[in-house]
């Protein structure tokens, strides 16, 4: 009996160290797994940590997309604007050297340039100046080019560097549309209005409202009328270009650059 018992005791005794040693390799395991698992706590750092970098390096790159966008647009416009005109004007004379079987390019450029030249000293001449009157008096009798004429006139005499009576005389800057309110526009005429309260000095304000070719005439007491610092190639410029190469600091002039002597109407003429 006691044999037999024997073999069943040190059965039961084996399977009791099994699990004993098989009880610490379990807890061992879920204590290694538990570990490896990152927490949620931790996860949710990582994860914001993430975003907030992704969102500085975004924010980093745009910014610096833009500066090169805001570096490189006026120079791209500029090229591509020179180069445009470099290919228009050497596009006059350029055909009459294809034909001569000579391709240099820029030699009708240059050739434009040269002709563009000799035309404004020619007509700088009494001959040149006989010749425009003949030619203006002939388009002045054709029923529509000669509005595109006499606009377009108007339009190169403003910016012309002789000043004659059809040129902008003066950069002005009148109270318009309300008090408060200032329009920028310059000076082409002055007249001396006659009423029972007596005489009046107004002075003819062109105020552009597109560019230069488009605008409004006002009629303004000369007195009230503010001039700046500026001339009229610099008040050209600050009309084409939108207002942004306005200076920082405008003072104004004497008004009394403009009395009303020299800009009443010759009498005599009429």
């Amino acid at each position: 009996m006691g044999d037999e018992k024997s073999p069943i005791a040190m059965g039961s005794r084996e399977r009791e160290r099994d699990r004993e040693l098989l009880i610490p390799v379990a807890n061992t395991g879920s204590d290694e797994s538990s570990s490896s698992k990152p927490s949620p706590s931790s996860s949710s750092l990582q994860q914001t940590g993430r975003e907030t970098l992704y969102k500085v390096v975004r924010s980093w790159a745009s910014k610096k997309f833009m500066t090169g966008c805001v570096i490189l647009f006026p120079i791209i416009i500029t090229f591509y604007v020179t180069w445009w005109f470099i290919h228009f004007v050497d596009s006059f004379f350029s055909p009459i050297y294809a034909q001569l079987g000579i391709d240099i390019f820029g030699l009708g450029f240059v050739t434009s340039i040269t002709f563009i030249f000799l035309i404004g000293v020619f007509m700088s001449s009494w001959l040149g100046t006989s010749v425009l009157s003949l030619g203006e008096w002939f388009i002045k009798r054709m029923p529509f080019v000669r509005h595109i004429y006499s606009a377009s006139k108007q339009i190169s005499a403003a910016i012309s560097p002789d000043q004659n009576t059809q040129a902008f005389k003066e950069v002005a800057i009148i109270r318009h549309p309300r008090i408060g309110e200032y329009a920028f526009g310059f000076i082409t005429s002055c007249v001396v209005l006659q009423n029972y309260s007596g005489e009046e000095e107004l002075c003819a304000v062109y105020v552009p409202t597109n560019h230069l070719y488009i605008g409004d005439i006002f009629l303004v007491n000369s007195r009230d009328i503010i001039r700046p610092n500026l001339s009229v190639r610099e008040g050209i410029e600050i009309v084409v270009s939108g207002g942004m190469s306005m200076p920082q600091i405008l003072s104004a002039l004497d008004s009394r650059i403009m009395p009303v002597e020299r800009s009443r109407p010759d009498r005599s003429q009429h």
